[in-house]
C-alpha cells in the first residue's frame, strides 16, 4: 500500500485526503500549522513539520509561491516530494528531494462532491521509478493518469483558467445583471449545463451559437444598450469581436 503525507489542508489538501481515504491509500499524516494535533481513522494531523513520518510520497498542497521555501525547510532529503500546482515548475521543489508533480486540473471548492475517477491526474517526475509510483497513486483516484511536462502543464493551466475561472466570472456577471433586473438567474442554469454537455460530442467551434456568430448587429446593439457599466460593455464588445473573428 502506498503511504502518503499531505502538507496543507486547504481545498486541495482536504479533497485529496478524503479521496485517498476512500480508496484505501495510507495517509499517514496531514500537516498544517493551524491544525490541532489529533488522530482520525489512522491518520495523524500534525502542526509541527519536524515530526513528519517516513512515507512513499509527500504531497505539497499549498500556495504556489510558498512551495520553494516550504520544500527547502523539510527536515529530510532524497524522498519523493510533489506539488499539486498547475503553474509551478518541477524545479520549484528543493533540489535536495526527488521532485515530482501530482496535478489534478479541477476546481476545488470546500463542500463540493467530486467524481475523482473522471478527473485527470497530470504527473511529472525526475526519474522513471518515481514516475511509475505517481502513476500507481494517480490510478487509485482516476481512470486517466498522464505524464505532462512542466511547459505543457502550464499551458494546460492557462486553458483551465479560460474554461473555468473566466467562464465562471461571466456567470457571475450574468447573475449580477439579472438580479438587478429582478430576473431569476436559475432560469439560465439548464442552458449553462447544456452548453457544457454538448462538448462531450462536438467541438466548441461547432457548438458556438448566438448573435455574434450570426453577425446580428441589431441584437448586439440592443444588448449593449441594456448594459450600464462601461466595463461590461467593453467585455461584451471584446467577446463579440473575438467570436466574429472566428466566424
Amino acid at each position: 500500500m502506498i503511504s502518503v503525507v499531505i502538507f496543507g489542508f486547504g481545498n486541495v489538501g482536504q479533497h485529496l485526503y478524503k479521496a485517498f481515504k476512500r480508496r484505501k491509500v495510507n495517509v499517514l499524516q496531514v500537516y498544517s500549522p493551524s491544525l490541532k494535533v489529533s488522530e482520525k481513522k489512522g491518520t495523524h494531523f500534525i502542526n509541527d513539520v519536524a515530526k513528519v513520518a517516513n512515507a512513499d510520497v509527500y504531497i505539497i498542497a499549498i500556495k504556489d509561491d510558498a512551495i520553494p521555501n516550504f520544500s527547502a525547510s523539510l527536515p529530510f532529503e532524497n524522498r519523493l516530494v510533489v506539488h499539486t500546482s498547475g503553474t509551478s515548475a518541477l524545479q520549484s521543489i528543493s533540489a535536495k528531494q526527488r521532485r515530482g508533480v501530482f496535478y489534478p486540473p479541477q476546481t476545488f471548492s470546500k463542500d463540493a462532491k467530486l467524481k475523482w475517477k473522471n478527473i485527470p491526474i497530470c504527473i511529472e517526475a525526475e526519474n522513471v521509478e518515481d514516475l511509475q509510483l505517481l502513476k500507481q497513486l494517480g490510478e487509485k483516484l482516476s481512470i486517466k493518469v498522464v505524464e505532462v511536462s512542466t511547459e505543457k502543464r502550464q499551458e494546460l493551466h492557462l486553458g483551465a483558467v479560460w474554461v473555468n475561472n473566466f467562464s465562471n466570472h461571466l456567470f457571475h456577471l450574468a447573475e449580477d445583471f439579472l438580479k438587478e433586473a429582478n430576473v431569476d438567474f436559475d432560469l439560465l442554469k439548464p442552458l449553462m449545463l447544456e452548453t457544457v454537455k454538448k462538448l462531450n460530442t462536438i467541438s466548441p467551434a461547432e457548438a458556438q451559437t448566438g448573435p455574434a456568430k450570426r453577425h446580428d448587429k441589431k441584437t448586439m446593439e440592443a444588448h449593449l444598450a441594456l448594459l450600464k457599466d462601461p466595463k461590461h460593455k467593453e467585455i461584451y464588445t471584446l467577446l463579440s469581436e473575438s467570436i466574429q473573428s472566428k466566424f
